[in-house]
């Protein structure tokens, strides 16, 4: 198959680790020129011995410095909103602490990061929130993170509407739970484990590269009419 993304820019948050990795990984594989984004420098240092198309730069993407540096690049055609955070507990033990962490990085960063990308990004680019299955169902302990999630819905329909006579097309990639740094600890309990599978049609837990695969079509041309979408991967626990 040919590159799909040969000859776009790309710009990754969060690419140190997880999804974000894997994603900024295949961006380079299928052609792009990839700017990955992440706190830690040797996770970047590591990224980049993987592939000679990415380029990774040091940045908190809750920083003013982090825009900045994004300005520096130049024009991107594909943003991949992908850093963001979790910290499941029962709603009356949530903190205004950590409500204000969770908010900031999974909502306020993505949007100011998006704003930012926008006054330079070339017309016919691809915007890419990265979302969950939480959007989309309850569950108990996480309602921060639905809430956040759900915000970034909201936001990709008022995006497509806005953005759409520019040809920029907004959508958000939804997984199910996936085996990453942030989630495995959750697999550590029996429980949770169970109700996972219980809850998923499908058997098994999808892969990074499943996520990937799905990230390069919606940045490709081959999703060039798709936009304000949700693209699921959850196996069919939203089906229920």
């Amino acid at each position: 198959m040919n590159a799909r993304l040969e000859g776009k820019t790309a710009l990754i948050t969060g690419a140190g680790k997880g999804l974000g990795r894997g994603i900024a990984l295949e961006f380079a594989r299928q052609g792009a020129q990839v700017y990955a984004l992440a706190r830690t420098q040797a996770d970047l240092t590591s990224l980049e011995n993987e592939h000679t198309n990415i380029t990774g730069c040091v940045a908190d993407v809750l920083s003013d410095a982090a825009l900045e540096q994004i300005r520096q690049l130049g024009p991107i055609d594909i943003l991949m909103n992908n850093a963001g955070t979790n910290q499941p507990e029962p709603i009356n033990e949530v903190s205004d602490e950590t409500l204000d962490r969770v908010m900031n990085l999974n909502v306020r960063s993505v949007f100011r990061v998006t704003r930012t990308v926008l006054e330079q990004m070339n017309d016919g680019g691809s915007v890419i929130h990265m979302s969950s299955q939480m959007a989309h169902v309850g569950s108990p302990g996480r309602t921060v993170y639905c809430m956040t999630k759900a915000a970034l819905e909201g936001l990709t329909r008022a995006m497509a509407v806005e953005l759409g006579p520019r040809r920029i097309r907004t959508n958000t990639l939804c997984p199910t739970f996936v085996l990453t740094p942030m989630t495995e600890s959750f697999f550590e309990n029996p429980e949770f484990a169970a109700m996972v599978e219980q809850m998923i049609p499908m058997p098994g837990l999808p892969t990074p590269q499943d996520i990937a695969d799905a990230a390069v079509y919606l940045a490709s041309d081959e999703s060039r009419y798709v936009t304000g979408s949700a693209l699921r991967i959850d196996g069919g626990w939203t089906a229920r």
